[in-house]
């Protein structure tokens, strides 16, 4: 391949020679295309969901939110440490498979764009001269007459712009910016037709959903770094390969691979974080968002909404968009339905709490205390067991005694409350002798 120092510049100026190629330079001197377009989807799913969990945590946009946080404790059948577990497992098998695409990938190289663009130069000056003698118009003379006028009439500027190869630069635009969003919108288009197709076959086949789906909808009512949590072979299945294969098809370069991942992943994590945003330009831009999907998640919209991340166009075309009324209603039934439930809940807890503390109480009546137990063993006098004994028995201390406070007995007036000691103690004793209750 012979070398060339300088390529073409201008559509004008054919290149005689053939491109030397070399590897790209890769986005970031540390690290490798390939290594970072497996980074940048874990990155972004973490860093983007703990901000909506920190938003959660502090209260910020309430008003915003689809479910309220009973719902989510509520509601919900998995716990977020088996959420974390399960996302995580997903993402190193999403990291592994990264990994290996890359590796089967040929070595990107580069040299060879402006070849590339004057080549495409000369397809636009094509079109643009066969659209113009569609309408019977010249186009070569257009180009010459616009080339003198701009010059002799235009001033600095005009002559600017007369001496700028329009082709060139509509080509370098293509090249450089259309042709890029074109592989972007392919990929996506791939993406959404995979999900959607194995989504909806998760829902009809009882084996697939008992098996693997059922586990992402355990989340009624979905937040941020759930967004992910799958069965890993549905998370193989769906997001890994399907990304892959939106990769693959689209043939978008490594660094555009780094974007489709990082904003497939920012997406999905968006379209379950459970607000409703209306400065949020991703719920904005596409209808496939929060709220579109927090139907597919509901008991009553659990047969509709099959597209995800971007689009909505396979659930128009084949008719399982949801149709059943106003979401935000039946949203709001639920709520006040869990309000009223913790309200029961809470109730019938108070009343339990209540009924414990007067069994404890009616124990503490029926059960003497310790107080009550030493006083009653220090308080029995056994009797002389012969007359000698007695003659010899040397007198004995004043016996303790003590006094039974109305705190003790709980209600009753005193006299009927020495009255009660005095008998419980005789009846417990068998026989106090000089024992006093005062």
């Amino acid at each position: 391949m012979q070398a060339n120092s300088t390529g073409p510049t201008s559509s004008f100026s054919p290149p005689n020679t053939e491109p030397v190629l070399h590897p790209a330079t890769p986005l970031l001197p540390f690290i490798s295309d390939t290594l970072l377009s497996c980074v940048v989807p874990i990155a972004v799913y973490w860093v983007l969901s703990m901000v909506f969990h920190y938003i959660d945590q502090y209260e910020l946009l309430e008003k915003y939110r689809i479910h309220t946080p009973e719902e989510v404790l509520k509601r919900n059948h998995v716990s977020r440490y088996e959420v974390i577990r399960d996302v995580i497992i997903q993402q190193v098998v999403q990291f592994i498979v990264g990994l290996a695409l890359g590796y089967i990938e040929p070595e990107e190289m580069t040299g060879a764009e402006p070849w590339d663009i004057y080549r495409l130069s000369q397809s636009v000056g094509w079109a643009a001269t066969l659209f113009l003698s569609l309408l019977g118009i010249d186009g070569q003379a257009l180009a010459a007459n616009a080339h003198i006028y701009l010059s002799t009439h235009g001033g600095g500027f005009g002559a600017l712009v007369a001496n700028i190869d329009w082709r060139w630069k509509i080509a370098e635009a293509l090249y450089w910016i259309c042709f890029p969003l074109l592989r972007l919108a392919v990929a996506i288009f791939v993406l959404d037709t995979w999900q959607y197709f194995w989504h909806r076959l998760m829902h009809q086949v009882p084996f697939l959903y008992r098996t693997l789906h059922s586990r992402h909808h355990r989340l009624y009512v979905p937040y941020a770094f759930g967004a992910l949590y799958n069965h890993p072979v549905e998370g193989l299945i769906l997001d890994t390969l399907g990304a892959g294969l939106g990769f693959k098809v689209s043939g978008m370069s490594m660094k555009g691979s780094i974007l489709f991942f990082g904003f497939s992943t920012m997406k999905t994590v968006d379209d379950h974080c459970g607000y409703k945003l209306p400065f949020d330009p991703l719920q904005l831009i596409f209808s496939n968002n929060a709220e579109y999907h927090d139907i597919h998640h509901q008991g009553w919209g659990i047969k509709h909404n099959f597209s995800q991340p971007f689009l909505i166009c396979w659930d128009r075309w084949l008719g399982t968009i949801y149709t059943g009324g106003d979401a935000a209603e039946r949203n709001k039934r639920t709520k006040e339905r869990i309000h009223r439930q913790l309200e029961a809940e809470a109730a019938k807890k108070c009343e339990s709490s209540e009924a414990t503390k007067q069994d404890e109480y009616a124990a503490r009546r029926s059960l003497p205390e310790e107080d009550d137990v030493e006083f009653i063993k220090t308080s029995i006098v056994s009797k002389p067991s012969s007359p000698a004994a007695a003659s010899t028995e040397v007198p004995r201390q004043r016996r303790r005694t003590r006094t039974i406070t109305l705190a003790d007995v709980a209600g009753k007036d005193m006299a009927e409350s020495v009255k009660e000691a005095g008998e419980w103690v005789n009846g417990m004793v068998g026989n106090v002798s000089g024992a006093k209750v005062r």
